[in-house]
């Protein structure tokens, strides 16, 4: 696929998938920490997402990241990232491809 032909939101997720959690070998998007993607009035992005554990000492640096790239995105005039631990990350929430990656499966 173009680029021309990858809506907003498959832009955004293409490049979530280029962020990863360092202790973990999977990108954030397939083990499933992206909560939600909101695109708004003037592609405004909001994400909700999550960390794998409250207390993760690299939480700020994965969030910047997913700001900065997100902000990268041509055709995005804001980004608004948000972190939550309501509802708490389980294993069940990632891809079957990030199951298999790390062996749950």
């Amino acid at each position: 696929m173009s680029e021309n032909t990858l809506t907003l939101r498959d832009r955004i997720e293409e490049v979530l998938r280029t962020v990863y959690d360092p202790e973990i070998p999977v990108n954030i998007f397939e083990l499933g920490l992206v909560y939600e993607i909101r695109i708004g009035d003037n592609n405004r992005v909001a994400i909700t997402m999550t960390l794998t554990a409250p207390g993760c000492p690299v939480a700020g640096d994965i969030i910047r990241e997913v700001d900065e790239k997100v902000r990268d995105i041509e055709g995005v005039s804001d980004v608004d990232v948000t972190l939550t631990f309501d509802p708490p990350w389980t294993k069940e929430m990632m891809s079957e491809e990030a199951k298999l990656e790390l062996g749950f499966m």
